[in-house]
């Protein structure tokens, strides 16, 4: 029926309450932007109807029996709402690199189940026929490029192999076929009363299925521009304002002006820290109905500002035990693990730019060059060249800091330690284990490493 934005939710719901406007949801964007708009229209749905919800879990779903259960008729009364968190059938080519690696780390982990599960995803999302895949250690590197997407793995696969072979649903319907069922159904129409909704992060616009929610269906965009540009950076800031007014209308407190800005700068674009860290100094202030700079600093200053950068300096300096001591602090004050993980990816991405310029043949950089020589020479001439002009922005002095440190660090290792943090994203969002255990873990693998190339 349409595709709008998060936005227009409040419109889309002050239209006749009793009918929902399709049986089927769609949200897509941000996580938690994503969850937070689906509550809205569940707790809707609910209001207007009382009823069930029945909450699936994407990664350890099937999509057969997900949509074997929507095309019943239920023995409870009211609406039921089947609400489906990354489901499947998304699944396309372009994450597929992604459900490898949780596959690989799963079953390093000693949990075959959910590797296996990941494998048979895969191989969905990849449109391996039914009749049954080719054994992944057969599989030429080329041709693996071709199917999957990404280089194929330079280590023994006959663990996947096995995994595939024991599995009893590796001959079912794939992707395609999947999506086909699901179109049939909806043509057909679901049961009165039965609704479904669908969240997922990352989505290819370019899917069948997709094609076909946005024209019949409901689909709710909640994504946000990417990026550090100013039209970017604006739209994370009216997000981030509309997450803390909201959290702050609950606890019927005001912020001021100046105090507010200085919350999204320490913060960043995280609405879950952004809530987390308002509902912190909502409850710092008691009595108080407005929250200042003072309240702010109090709180947030120095998870956000000082123990971030304390954090990066201590992992410079490969102090393993002050590491993990900032670390614990850190998520002691309720700053989110994904936070701490995109200030170490900026650090990372920061000393891999730097580095590879430093590669250059021109302008040439010199180990041992001075602050001076930098200054003059060296910095206004990788300016000229007009690349990575946001990078080389600041003080030269700092400029001339980082670029020292980055010197001490390979690209490669650099790139290593960005494909660390991402499996650690991973594993935060997609695995029951605490975030304090996963964080530790990167940081002590990590910090083993040599930073410099052999």
């Amino acid at each position: 029926m349409a595709l709008i934005k998060r936005t227009d939710l409040a419109s889309l719901m002050e239209g006749d309450s009793t009918i929902p406007p399709s049986q089927v949801f769609l949200f897509f964007g941000e996580r938690f932007l994503c969850k937070e708009s689906a509550n809205e229209i569940q707790e809707w749905l609910l209001k207007t109807c009382p009823g069930s919800v029945h909450t699936i879990d994407g990664d350890r779903e099937d999509p057969g029996q997900t949509l074997a259960r929507l095309m019943s008729y239920s023995l409870l009364p009211g609406r039921q709402i089947y609400r489906v968190t990354d489901s499947r059938i998304f699944h396309t080519k372009t994450v597929l690199s992604a459900m490898w690696g949780k596959a690989a780390q799963s079953f390093a982990s000693g949990r075959p189940n959910p590797a296996r599960r990941h494998l048979q995803s895969m191989f969905q999302a990849a449109g391996i026929k039914a009749e049954g895949p080719t054994p992944l250690t057969e599989i030429q590197s080329s041709e693996w490029k071709k199917i999957f997407g990404f280089d194929k793995p330079p280590e023994n696969l006959e663990w996947a192999d096995q995994l595939i072979r024991e599995s009893e649903d590796t001959r079912k319907a794939h992707g395609a076929e999947l999506v086909d069922r699901f179109i049939e159904s909806f043509d057909k129409g679901l049961p009165t009363g039965n609704i479904l909704i669908l969240t997922t992060e990352t989505i290819d616009k370019r899917q069948r299925l997709f094609t076909y929610l946005k024209k019949y269906c409901t689909v709710i965009d909640c994504s946000v521009t990417p990026g550090a540009g100013m039209a970017a950076q604006k739209e994370q800031k009216e997000v981030l304002k509309e997450m803390m007014l909201k959290t702050l209308e609950d606890f019927q407190k005001k912020i001021e002006p100046r105090a507010m800005d200085l919350l999204f700068e320490r913060v960043g674009f995280h609405p879950v820290a952004m809530v987390m860290e308002t509902e912190k100094l909502a409850h710092f202030v008691g009595k108080k109905p407005t929250i200042n700079c003072d309240d702010l600093a109090e709180i947030v200053g120095r998870s956000r500002e000082d123990a971030l950068y304390e954090l990066t300096d201590a992992f410079s300096k490969k102090q393993a035990g002050r590491t993990l001591t900032i670390l614990n602090r850190l998520l002691e004050q309720g700053i989110h693990a994904l936070a701490i993980l995109s200030t170490m990816r900026n650090y990372l991405r920061k000393h891999l730019i730097y580095r590879s310029l430093q590669m250059r043949s021109s302008p040439l950089w010199r180990t041992g060059m001075n602050a001076r020589e930098f200054q003059n020479n060296y910095l206004p001439a990788l300016k000229k060249t007009g690349e990575w002009e946001e990078q080389l922005k600041g003080h030269p002095y700092a400029l001339f800091m980082s670029f020292t440190k980055a010197s001490e660090y390979s690209c490669s290792i650099l790139k290593r330690w960005m494909s660390m943090l991402l499996k650690a994203e991973f594993r935060l969002k997609g695995s029951p284990l605490p975030q304090q255990l996963v964080l530790e873990e990167l940081f002590l693998s990590m910090l083993k490493q040599r930073p410099k190339a052999p």
